[in-house]
């Protein structure tokens, strides 16, 4: 199983920057990777969703359902696939105050196995999981930063 780690500084109030990230149904309206997500179960700090992702490289996209679960105390959201495209997904995002802005850190653990390509096809699903989470901290970062309207 390969491992993702990420990490970004945000000049935002860490509740803030937490609300922004707990409010995944609103990741399509500005996340270009994410085609669509649609949440099928809602409690209060735990969600299941389906999650459409987009994969600008090859155009594909990527299916799977996730469950997240919150805690509002430690702002922590541990993350797993129920079900989907990648053998096996999950991860831990954590959110820390930083003289007033906030430090999201991201830990995603995945695996996606496709029969009959080797190590290269491996470095290149590698790379592009990592511009994804890459691309996933900016986009919250960015809106968390924008002046509120």
């Amino acid at each position: 199983m390969a491992t993702v780690e990420t990490t970004i500084r945000i000049n935002a109030p860490l509740e803030r920057v937490y609300a922004i990230a707990k409010d995944n149904e609103s990741f399509p309206e500005f996340m270009k990777d994410v085609k669509s997500l649609v949440i099928i179960e809602r409690e209060p700090n735990r969600t299941i969703s389906d999650w459409v992702g987009i994969v600008p490289t090859f155009g594909l996209k990527v299916r799977w359902r996730q469950e997240d679960r919150w805690d509002d105390a430690t702002h922590t959201c541990d993350f797993k696939q129920i079900e989907g495209d990648y053998d096996s997904l999950d991860g831990v995002w954590n959110f820390t105050d930083a003289d007033g802005g906030c430090q999201f850190d991201s830990v995603v653990n995945y695996e996606y196995n496709v029969p009959t390509l080797g190590p290269l096809v491996k470095k290149v699903i590698h790379s592009i999981v990592v511009k994804n989470m890459e691309n996933v901290l900016q986009a919250i970062k960015e809106r968390a930063e924008a002046p509120i309207s």
